[in-house]
Parts: C-alpha cells; sequence; structure tokens
C-alpha cells in the first residue's frame, strides 16, 4: 500500500472556494438586518484596533475622520446629523474629527458610547496619528536626539 501525500490543491481549490462563496452568501442573506448591522460595526471596532495596534511604517495614516465616516456610513447616518446628536456646530465636530483641533474629554465619551467603543482608544488613534506625522519630518526626530538620557548622565 503505497502512502500518498495529501496536496495543496486537494484540500483548497477553486470549486471548494467557489462552494464557501456561496455559503457565506447564502448564509448573510439569511441574517437579520440588525444581526447585518452588528457585523458591520463590529468589522469597524476591528479595524479601529487594528490600526491602533499595527506598528508597521508603512501604515496608511487614518484619521478619526475615517472611522467615523465608516459608522456613518454603516448606521446611514451623516456627520451633520451626528454633529446635532452630539449637541455640536457640524463644523466644530469636523475640526476635532479631522484632526485640526485635538479631542477633548466630552467629545471622546460621546464617540465612545456612540460607537460602542472604549474612550482611551479614541486617544490612541490622535497619538499614533501625531508620532507618524513627526516621525515623517525626519528633520523633527533629530531634533529630539539631544534628549537622550545618555546626553545628561554620564556613565
Amino acid at each position: 500500500m503505497k502512502n500518498k501525500e495529501i496536496q495543496v490543491d486537494d484540500i483548497w481549490n477553486d470549486k471548494k472556494n467557489n462552494d464557501l462563496k456561496d455559503f457565506i452568501s447564502t448564509h448573510s442573506a439569511k441574517q437579520s438586518k440588525e444581526r447585518l448591522l452588528t457585523n458591520q460595526l463590529l468589522s469597524i471596532q476591528y479595524k479601529l484596533e487594528d490600526y491602533i495596534q499595527n506598528e508597521s511604517d508603512d501604515t496608511e495614516v487614518l484619521k478619526i475622520l475615517d472611522f467615523v465616516k465608516m459608522y456613518l456610513k454603516a448606521l446611514n447616518l451623516t456627520k451633520k446629523e451626528l454633529a446635532t446628536y452630539f449637541e455640536m456646530r457640524d463644523s466644530n465636530l469636523h475640526k476635532y474629527l479631522s484632526g485640526e483641533r485635538k479631542l477633548n474629554a466630552k467629545l471622546v465619551l460621546k464617540l465612545s458610547t456612540f460607537s460602542h467603543t472604549k474612550p482611551e482608544q479614541w486617544y490612541r488613534v490622535e497619538i499614533k496619528n501625531e508620532l507618524i506625522e513627526l516621525k515623517k519630518e525626519k528633520a523633527n526626530v533629530d531634533l529630539y536626539k539631544k534628549y537622550d538620557y545618555r546626553n545628561l548622565v554620564r556613565i
């Protein structure tokens, strides 16, 4: 009796791939609108967490506005409606979300309650983006090298 090694194509091939896609589509079509929305919102939350944790230098910079737009699209809302809901002017909200102004605790609490996320995540996005911008400006990075503790304490 000859042992036949299992090949990748025996396990995964175009037919099985298409069968899986059909299964997913069929299963997805049976889900309620509420369940589909929940899945979309979870997907955005995972993107937010992934963005925060990704330490790669070639990461695409996503602003808080980008994540808020994802939520608004999933919920079929406008930024103006959100601003009204948050009891703010649309232009004022835009300045915070685009990074023109620093986030404040009240807005962060509103965002986290609205999106069912932790408040810290919104601050982490803001800080990560500030650091990315600083790193891009190589001259600025060199300016901070003088603050190395070894320059203060001679060992």
